[in-house]
């Protein structure tokens, strides 16, 4: 593992350079931020050694290295799920290699299903928190010391002063930033009621496929953590509605414009 990371890891350190401190990962409808991105350079998953392939609509598959707000990035435009028939540890190997290219700071966007009764769509929440109910553990098997400890910590797994920034940035830029627990599920399924109703009695304010194994192994590997989601569809009681991924890609593209300008003045400020 520690080998394949490395090969991988090298294989970017050549065709990027500098390498910067900031990685961001763009989740469902969401990759139209990439247009943000300025002076860029596009790496298809393709040619990467050992990367996994992108197989959901709205994923396009690439990695990308450029600037935000003046500073250097790297942005995966697509993300691995464990409902495409990865393994956890393929799913997370993209934030192994960012840590092996010494990332400092991981964002995480992702569509999700809003079950907060104060929520609406086009909405945007800043994650607090997550609770894991995916049936396979990121660092489940044996641990390797030289990419984090056997028990890490998980007690602010998103960065509090990031989180605080964000909220300075959403007030000063007077966008609307809900927040909440992120509860992450295997899908590729949406919810039944039944479910919505259970994930918001145990403290979820919003659901998703994703996020929460990225996030789990960029603690591990001592990354500083923000992410948001963006209400895509509502599990709420009595406003729930029968949804499409098609639906989800829209309401998430409308969205996008005002976390991108969150994202992109952090991104100046650290």
């Amino acid at each position: 593992m520690l080998e394949t990371i490395k090969q991988t890891a090298d294989y970017l350190k050549d065709r990027i350079g500098e390498i910067p401190n900031t990685a961001i990962i763009l989740g469902t409808g969401l990759g139209e931020l990439a247009n943000e991105i300025e002076d860029k350079t596009d790496i298809p998953y393709t040619e990467i050694p050992n990367f996994p392939v992108s197989t959901v609509e709205g994923h396009s598959g690439k990695l990308i290295i450029g600037t935000l707000g003046g500073k250097k990035v790297l942005a995966m435009q697509g993300r691995f799920h464990y409902y495409e028939g990865y393994t956890m540890k393929e799913v997370t190997f993209p934030i192994r290699v960012f840590q092996a290219l010494n990332i400092e700071y991981l964002f995480v966007s992702n569509a999700a299903g809003g079950m907060n009764s104060s929520f609406d769509v086009g909405d945007i929440m800043l994650i607090e928190d997550h609770i894991n109910l995916f049936p396979e553990h990121p660092l489940h098997g044996k641990n390797y010391k030289e990419l984090g400890t056997r028990f890490p910590d998980m007690s602010e797994a998103y960065n509090k002063e990031l989180r605080l920034k964000a909220m300075e940035v959403a007030n000063k830029k007077n966008i609307k930033l809900q927040h909440g627990v992120y509860i992450g599920l295997t899908g590729p399924t949406f919810e039944t009621p039944a479910e919505y109703n259970y994930l918001r009695i145990i403290g979820g304010d919003a659901v998703g496929m994703s996020t929460v194994p990225e996030v789990i192994v960029a603690n591990h590997a001592g990354m500083k953590v923000l992410a948001f989601s963006i209400i895509t569809d509502l599990g709420v009681i009595g406003k729930i509605v029968e949804v499409s991924h098609e639906e989800v890609q829209i309401a998430a593209k409308i969205a996008q414009p005002k976390m991108a300008e969150i994202m992109r003045t952090i991104v100046q400020e650290i």
